[in-house]
C-alpha cells in the first residue's frame, strides 16, 4: 500500500493561497493611490503619510511586512523540503543581500559633494551618513533588512517567534530611549523608522509568519475567530500603547517647554518626567485616551512629538502593533472572500503575483507623469493623471504576467 499523505502535504504546500496574492495585490494598488495621489494638495488627508498618527497611508507598508511574513515562512519551509537547511538558508541569505543591492540603487542619491577635495574632505562616513539615514531604508531596504533579521527563527515555533518579536520591540524602545527617536526626527529626517526601523517591522512580518501556520497548516480549514480575536486584541493593544501620548499634551509638561510654541519634540520624548504624570492627576479618564487611528491629534503647540504616538517615520510600538492587527484582520477578510469563497480580482492577482516589479515600475511611471502636475491642480486633473499613471503601469505588468516574466529576489 503507497503512503501518499507526504505527497498530498507537498501538494498542498506547493498550491498558490489565492488570498495571500489578492492581499499582497490590494496593498500594491493602495500604494499606487497614496505615492501618487499624496504629492496633490487635493488629495485627502487620510490618503497622505503624517509623522504623529495613522492614516489609511500609513498602514500600506505594514502590510507588506505582513505579507513578506507569510510568504517567507512558506516558501522557506518548501526550500527546506527540496534543499536542505543549509543550502536553503545561504540561499535565502544571498538573495536577501540582492535586494539590499537592489534598493541601493532604486532609492537614488543627490550628489554629496561638488568637488573632488570636497569628497575627499568629509570622508567616507560624511558621504554615506545622510543616505543611510534618508535615503537608503525605504521600503525594499526595510523588507530586506527585516527578512534578515528574523531569519534566525523563522522555522521555530511559534512561542520563539513571538519571543524574538517582543525581544526586537524592547530593543526598540530602549534604543529610542536613549538617543534614536530624538535622532530619527532630526534633521536630516529618517524615513520609514531609519535604519532600526527593523526591530519594530519585525512585528507585522512575525505576526505574517504566524497567519502562515494558521492558515497552511490548519487541518482543514482554518478556524476564523481566534484570528478575529488577536487581530481585534494587537488593534486594541497598540491604541492602548499609544495612549502614553496623552502625558505629553502642553498643560501637562514642564511649562518652560510649553512655553516654546517651535519646539517640536518633547525633552523625554520616551520615559515621561515625574512631573508629567502629577500634572494629569485629578483629571477625568477621557484625559488619558488617546485619539483613535485615523484621527488627526492636536498639533505640537497643544502636544509634543514622543515614541508613544503613531508614527510611521520614528517607527513607533504603538504604530507597528495597531498596524499589524489591522493587517491580520484585512488578511482575514481576504481570506475569508477567496480561500472560503471564490474571489479573485484580476487586478489584484496581477499586481499580487509580481509586487516587485510593480514596485519598481510605479515609480518610474510617476517620474514620467508628475512633470506635467502641479501640486494645486483642479480635482479632474490630479484623478484623471492618476487613472493614467496606474493604467500605464498595470498594463507593463499585466504584458509580463501575459509573457510568464516575474521579478523575484
Amino acid at each position: 500500500m503507497t503512503d501518499t499523505a507526504p505527497a498530498a502535504t507537498a501538494d498542498k504546500n506547493r498550491k498558490r493561497i489565492v488570498s495571500l496574492d489578492q492581499f499582497r495585490g490590494y496593498t500594491v494598488a493602495g500604494m499606487f493611490l497614496v505615492n501618487y495621489m499624496g504629492f496633490f494638495i487635493l488629495c485627502p488627508i487620510v490618503l497622505k503619510h503624517h509623522n504623529t498618527y495613522c492614516s489609511y497611508a500609513d498602514t500600506i507598508m505594514p502590510h507588506f511586512l505582513f505579507a513578506v511574513g507569510f510568504a517567507y515562512r512558506l516558501t522557506f519551509g518548501r526550500r527546506i523540503q527540496t534543499q536542505g537547511a543549509v543550502s536553503a538558508y545561504l540561499r535565502v541569505v544571498r538573495r536577501l543581500l540582492g535586494l539590499v543591492m537592489v534598493s541601493l540603487i532604486i532609492y537614488r542619491v543627490s550628489p554629496v559633494a561638488k568637488s573632488w577635495s570636497e569628497l575627499q574632505s568629509i570622508g567616507v562616513w560624511g558621504a554615506i551618513a545622510d543616505p543611510l539615514k534618508r535615503n537608503w531604508f525605504q521600503t525594499l531596504m526595510h523588507i530586506a533588512v527585516t527578512s534578515l533579521w528574523i531569519t534566525p527563527v523563522i522555522r521555530a515555533r511559534a512561542s520563539v517567534r513571538i519571543v524574538y518579536m517582543l525581544f526586537s520591540a524592547a530593543a526598540h524602545v530602549v534604543l529610542s530611549y536613549y538617543f534614536y527617536f530624538t535622532w530619527v526626527n532630526s534633521p536630516p529626517n529618517g524615513i520609514d523608522g531609519g535604519p532600526l526601523g527593523f526591530l519594530t517591522w519585525t512585528i507585522p512580518a512575525i505576526i505574517g509568519t504566524l497567519a502562515c501556520d494558521w492558515v497552511v497548516e490548519a487541518e482543514g480549514l482554518p478556524r476564523i475567530k481566534p484570528i478575529l480575536f488577536w487581530s481585534c486584541a494587537l488593534m486594541l493593544s497598540g491604541w492602548i500603547i499609544s495612549c502614553g501620548t496623552r502625558l505629553y499634551d502642553v498643560p501637562a509638561i514642564d511649562q518652560s517647554m510649553a512655553g516654546n510654541q517651535d519646539l517640536k519634540l518633547a525633552i523625554h520624548p520616551v520615559i515621561p518626567t515625574e512631573a508629567q504624570f502629577k500634572a494629569k492627576e485629578g483629571e477625568p479618564f477621557s484625559a488619558y485616551l488617546a485619539e483613535p487611528p485615523f484621527v488627526k491629534p492636536p498639533e505640537q503647540d497643544q502636544r509634543k512629538w514622543n515614541y508613544w504616538m503613531m508614527s510611521q517615520r520614528a517607527g513607533t510600538l504603538s504604530y507597528l502593533v495597531f498596524s499589524a492587527g489591522l493587517s491580520l484582520f484585512v488578511y482575514l477578510l481576504f481570506h475569508l472572500a477567496c480561500d472560503r469563497g471564490n474571489l479573485n480580482i484580476p487586478l489584484f492577482r496581477t499586481l499580487g503575483t509580481n509586487a516587485l516589479a510593480a514596485y519598481i515600475l510605479h515609480d518610474l511611471v510617476m517620474e514620467s507623469i508628475k512633470p506635467f502636475a502641479t501640486k494645486d491642480a483642479p480635482w479632474w486633473y490630479a484623478w484623471g493623471s492618476f487613472l493614467l499613471f496606474f493604467w500605464i503601469t498595470w498594463l507593463i505588468v499585466r504584458h509580463l504576467e501575459k509573457n510568464q516574466i516575474h521579478l523575484k529576489l
